[in-house]
């Protein structure tokens, strides 16, 4: 049903004013107290063998919603509803900013892709934790909180930016993320280099310990699948050295040669970071060789197209303990998270593992034998 209302209103509509249309419907629904319950009893029904412990928080499922979807935290509930295990707001940066000029959304149909350019639009951090703090939450979901660097700060100063952020809203964050892959913002994905790296999460480590005393707030990594192997390797490394709780595999990419893309070659060629299905390989990828090297010393977080069961299964066998979608919803709609853990049960009933957390990088273990 929902693909057939995709082809014949979402697809003619320009990406974002249907992204727009189709979160504005969700927020609504939520606030509506039996619309929202029906809607959570279709869409989100709880798997037992789902629930999954990570970063010192229990979930109902391993399952969540990556960011860039809600970048302000106007529709936690909603997404909750929708199924979400966990829901990842942002990317939020210092301060509000209107991201790149329109057009800088595209759909790459016959890939099951996104292209974005959005540049970190946002509201900035000042008001969505003001957001955070008054809200009162309808159904118990984990709230990731992605922060960046605003655009037209120096690359000199963004350790001080990051820092701001962090200390607006870590208090209201279940976990923080710092997103330095994104491929929109000049000069950020500088900040993966270790040297530049290392006194970056040291230094949102120390705001998120000295904003928030009454609890550890987890702080993962989030990192680009175009970067080498050895890099890889680096980033790994200091992770476990910083103490660091994860890194989130993977942002989106500037590749398009090698993926086997058939949309029209004017929409490929559009600059951005390219998510959904041709990252699929490229991302489980980089997930094996992460827990290849840091194995269940930090959690890792799998993303890049997971557009089914099988999907989100085989980031866990690779060493994902939660998994993350995006792009894949847009074009599956407000079933994808039920199929998703449907998919994940079913399959963790047929595997020789008694939990999820016993098949956690079993893959990646087995092929180093």
């Amino acid at each position: 049903m929902y693909r057939l209302f995709f082809q014949l209103v979402f697809k003619r509509m320009d990406p974002e004013r249907a992204h727009h249309l189709a979160f504005r419907w969700i927020r609504l629904a939520a606030r509506v107290p039996v619309l929202r319950t029906l809607a959570a009893a279709v869409l989100a029904p709880r798997y037992t063998q789902l629930r999954t412990e990570a970063l010192g928080l229990r979930m109902h499922g391993p399952f969540g919603l990556a960011a860039g979807f809600d970048k302000n935290a106007v529709a936690v509930d909603g997404m909750a509803m929708l199924g979400f295990d966990h829901v990842e707001i942002g990317t939020v940066t210092g301060e509000a900013q209107p991201g790149n000029p329109k057009r800088r959304l595209f759909r790459l149909v016959p890939d099951g892709a996104l292209i974005n350019r959005m540049g970190f639009n946002n509201e900035g951090s000042a008001a969505v934790a003001a957001r955070l703090a008054a809200r009162r939450p309808v159904f118990r979901t984990t709230v990731g909180v992605n922060i960046g660097k605003t655009k037209a700060v120096p690359e000199a100063d963004a350790v001080a930016d990051y820092v701001k952020s962090t200390e607006r809203l870590a208090a209201h964050a279940d976990y923080l993320v710092v997103n330095v892959s994104s491929p929109n913002t000049p000069g950020l994905r500088n900040l993966q280099a270790t040297e530049a790296l290392r006194p970056l999460l040291t230094a949102v480590r120390e705001a998120a310990d000295r904003t928030v005393t009454g609890r550890r707030v987890p702080l993962l990594v989030k990192i680009a699948p175009d970067l080498a192997d050895a890099d890889i390797d680096a980033v790994a490394d200091l992770a476990v050295e910083l103490g660091l709780d994860g890194i989130i595999a993977t942002n989106t990419t500037v590749a398009r040669d090698g993926l086997g893309l058939t949309s029209a070659p004017s929409l490929v060629e559009e600059t951005g970071g390219l998510s959904g299905a041709p990252l699929k390989a490229r991302s489980l990828e980089v997930l094996s060789r992460l827990y290849a090297r840091v194995g269940s010393r930090i959690t890792l977080v799998g993303v890049g197209g997971v557009e089914t069961g099988e999907d989100a299964w085989q980031r866990i066998l690779a060493g994902a303990t939660l998994v993350q979608g995006y792009s894949a919803f847009i074009y599956e709609g407000p079933f994808y998270a039920r199929a998703i853990h449907k998919g994940l049960a079913a399959r963790l009933a047929a595997s020789p593992h008694a939990t999820l957390a016993e098949a956690v990088g079993a893959q990646t273990r087995k092929a180093a034998q």
